[in-house]
């Protein structure tokens, strides 16, 4: 399940990526596909092994083209050791929720993109958030858990203030809206309750099967409750 659009973010072989938050890998691989040059970056050293070894798989299946590589690294977001300029392509998908000094963590990602590249990240939107918040504590009020809600236009305006220009606004993953909304309502721990199982394998069947009815649902619903916001930006030369 991606979050962001790989088309869009110019991702080919060679292409410097970085997953800021890779967190369990799905973007990393998706780049990996691409024949690109992939850090998995994150906090969560076991997270990691899994990428790492999933990136060995690919290699041994044939997924990855020529030239394709795809490395683990485990760090800090607010201090990460590359070099000014280093990569092509940064994404930071669903992360800075939870970091505490989201400004000094938006400067990190712009001071490693290199001039022309894409800065891609996803934050939770609004609405959809700010209804989960109301239905449950639990939900947030975590270790690690999401300590702020961003407006889409305040963050952009955070970005923007470091020299790069938005190219692109989407919303996505609306039918994992009321999904969320509903184990806020029950529990959000409570997997195995009748409404949250039938409504999680709803899911799981539209990722496999990904029919056309369900593809065009969602981009109707997206703009109304999109679960996600990405934002796309570019910096200058």
């Amino acid at each position: 399940m991606l979050t962001v659009d790989f088309d869009r973010l110019r991702v080919g072989r060679r292409t410097r990526f970085i997953d800021v938050g890779a967190g369990a890998g799905r973007h990393s691989y998706e780049a990996l596909r691409r024949g690109a040059d992939v850090i998995a970056y994150d906090m969560d050293e076991v997270e990691l092994k899994g990428v790492d070894g999933m990136f060995g798989a690919m290699q041994e299946v044939g997924e990855v083209p020529p030239g394709g590589t795809g490395q683990v690294k485990v760090g800090d977001i607010l201090d990460m050791p590359y070099e000014d300029g280093t990569f092509d392509v940064v994404l930071a998908s669903e992360i800075l929720e939870h970091v505490p000094q989201d400004e000094r963590a938006i400067a990190e990602l712009v001071r490693i993109l290199a001039p022309g590249g894409i800065l891609a990240i996803t934050v939770p939107r609004w609405l959809p958030e700010r209804i989960c918040w109301a239905l449950s504590d639990e939900y947030h009020a975590n270790e690690g858990g999401h300590i702020r809600i961003f407006k889409a236009d305040a963050l952009q305006a955070q970005v923007e203030a470091h020299g790069l220009q938005l190219t692109h606004r989407e919303h996505a993953h609306a039918l994992h809206a009321p999904y969320w909304w509903l184990k806020c309502a029950v529990g959000v721990n409570r997997d195995q309750h009748p409404a949250v199982r039938a409504y999680h394998q709803l899911l799981v069947w539209d990722m496999m099967k990904a029919p056309v009815a369900t593809r065009l649902a969602e981009k109707a619903l997206n703009p109304l409750i999109g679960k996600s916001v990405a934002l796309y930006f570019h910096k200058p030369f």
